[in-house]
């Protein structure tokens, strides 16, 4: 028997704010999760599973439309011409208060309902299903400890979306421990919610497949599925699978061998050709990371805006790959004092000590912070960039103020040789 375990697909998840990222191929990233599930649908026929286990988040959120139903019972159609069944539950994003438009699907798709945990048997495969969905978004209960006893002569499997007992960046719906879900006694556990994949237990199986598609940068690295493989009621496989389109990464590139900003650029192309072999034809949206003390330091932070076009533009042409650039961020530092030589000196180090002392006081950020308050106010949405990043927060107000340093550093360093 194989079983294909997905998670978190966030079908038609809007992505806001991807319009303002330069040259963005939006259409692309925002269609991505549709073609991942395709992807996954493709997989189940070509490999001719059993069964298709979905631990929740299929849909990001309320349907504007019908389309996401539509798309959804369009694959399921798929599905169900070869045979292959689908079990699927709620999650928090697409809990039953959530999702207030509905279609009916074919026949091949169960979904488990949100009263109570309750058992879906599929007896020509000796497999039994256990699970409950969400009602609401916000479930605080235990659920796996209400979930039904294992059926005795069948392959017991446990659907639950879950944060367990945490996981950094996500909120502790349902939660419960590993030792819970070891004492159902199911041979395998498939759990959804944590968008990284992670195997918490190989006896029984608890696996987090992890989401089926990237959304942004946080969410780095291969994404996808997992394949379980069943004989004699035991797991004798469980594979990762890769079914992303749209592959996200971070190129952190150290910049201390550089002795110019063109050693820096070229170091960057190798790397991102190197990333971009690894994202096997993926689009790559890339994040770009230049750190270390460097020789480069001046240059890259007197010309910022031109050096981050040129960074763009060298991911034009990598030649193994299709590579867009997220973001580029220069956290290089200056080489030692770099003394003038003369009078100036004593300004130029205290511009560095003031700027150093600014960044590492909160009381000061803050009230920095309430001086440009009121401009901030008024700024209304726009003062959340595309990120998410709230720009009067001290987060971003604490990094602007070391860019500016940066700047005005290695601008002085140039007036100072003259």
């Amino acid at each position: 028997m194989k079983i294909l375990h997905a998670a978190d697909l966030h079908l038609d998840s809007p992505l806001l704010g991807l319009e303002s990222y330069e040259s963005a191929p939006v259409e692309r990233i925002r269609s991505a999760s549709r073609r991942a599930f395709e992807n996954l649908v493709s997989y189940a026929l070509e490999h001719k599973v059993d069964v298709v286990v979905i631990a929740g988040d299929l849909f990001d959120g309320d349907w504007r439309d019908y389309a996401p139903g539509l798309f959804f019972s369009a694959q399921m159609a798929r599905l169900k011409q070869a045979d292959i069944k689908v079990v699927w539950l709620r999650g928090n994003h697409d809990a039953m208060s959530k999702i207030r438009k509905h279609l009916r699907l074919p026949d091949n798709v169960q979904e488990f309902g949100t009263a109570r945990a309750q058992t879906i048997e599929l007896e020509t495969l000796d497999l039994a299903i256990h699970g409950q969905g969400y009602a609401k978004r916000d479930v605080t209960d235990n659920l796996a400890a209400e979930y039904p006893r294992p059926i005795a002569g069948a392959f017991n499997l446990g659907l639950l979306h879950t944060a367990l007992d945490g996981r950094p960046g996500h909120d502790t719906y349902a939660p419960c421990t590993l030792n819970t879900l070891r004492e159902r006694g199911y041979q395998y556990w498939a759990l959804g919610h944590v968008h990284a994949r992670e195997v918490l237990c190989e006896d029984p199986w608890v696996v987090f497949p992890g989401n089926l598609q990237g959304r942004f940068v946080r969410e780095s690295g291969p994404k996808g599925a997992t394949l379980v493989e069943v004989q004699g009621g035991r797991v004798v496989r469980v594979e990762a699978l890769a079914l992303d389109v749209v592959r996200w990464g971070v190129c952190t590139l150290d910049a201390s061998a550089c002795a110019n900003a063109d050693d820096v650029l070229e170091l960057l192309r190798q790397a991102m050709d190197v990333a971009a072999r690894a994202a096997e034809e993926r689009l790559l949206a890339l994040r770009v990371v230049v750190q270390g003390v460097s020789r480069a330091h001046n240059a890259l932070h007197r010309d910022e805006h031109r050096y981050t076009q040129e960074i763009r533009n060298a991911a034009l042409d990598v030649p193994s790959g299709d590579v867009w650039i997220e973001e580029v961020r220069f956290k290089t530092e200056r080489i030692g004092s770099e003394s003038t030589g003369d009078e100036r000196d004593e300004l130029f180090q205290n511009l560095v000590q003031s700027t150093d002392a600014l960044s590492a006081s909160p009381e000061q950020l803050e009230a920095l912070r309430q001086e440009f308050d009121p401009l901030f106010k008024k700024l209304g949405e726009l003062r959340v960039d595309a990120r998410g990043e709230d720009l009067g927060g001290a987060v971003h107000l604490g990094r602007t103020v070391e860019r500016a340093r940066d700047v005005l550093l290695a601008r002085f360093s140039e007036l100072a040789k003259d």
